[in-house]
């Protein structure tokens, strides 16, 4: 887990211009936080180099380049050990569409968000995921987002 960074006023303004367009160039950013070419530079390179920003992004209209169905598949397994959890974690990786997954407590071992065209397409995602040797897997369908954001509440 990385350490917690001190943001102030400055950081989180930079941060939150960010998250809402991270195609910014420094000169509107600079200018959107009402700072100095050189001082934004150098804020937003401290930033990067505290782990603060992970990666710049683009984000894609799922529905628009074809894979207009999201799915959380909940992951039990009876095996609890770090072979198992690293064999696990490379055929998640391996696999196309698989967005997110989180290894989590309580009733489910595993959640995992993947997007996919089609019932078909979640099939071939199925048939790769149960590689893992598992002991149960169940999936959820988003029939309706209502909210979605990646952006942090700073």
């Amino acid at each position: 887990m990385s350490e917690r960074v001190q943001l102030d006023r400055i950081d989180r303004r930079i941060l939150s211009a960010l998250q809402g367009d991270a195609s910014l160039s420094l000169a509107d950013l600079a200018e959107r936080v009402d700072l100095s070419r050189s001082a934004c530079g150098r804020r937003l390179q401290k930033l990067e180099e505290s782990d603060v920003i992970r990666g710049r992004v683009t984000l894609l209209n799922g529905p628009v380049v074809g894979l207009p169905l999201t799915v959380f598949v909940s992951v039990r397994t009876s095996q609890h050990n770090a072979d198992w959890a690293d064999g696990f974690a490379s055929v998640v990786e391996s696999i196309p569409g698989v967005l997110e997954v989180y290894r989590m407590a309580g009733d489910i071992d595993y959640l995992v968000k993947a997007v996919v065209a089609d019932m078909g397409d979640y099939d071939r995602l199925y048939q790769e995921l149960i590689q893992a040797d598992l002991l149960d897997v169940s999936a959820s369908f988003v029939m309706e987002e209502i909210r979605y954001s990646t952006a942090l509440p700073l």
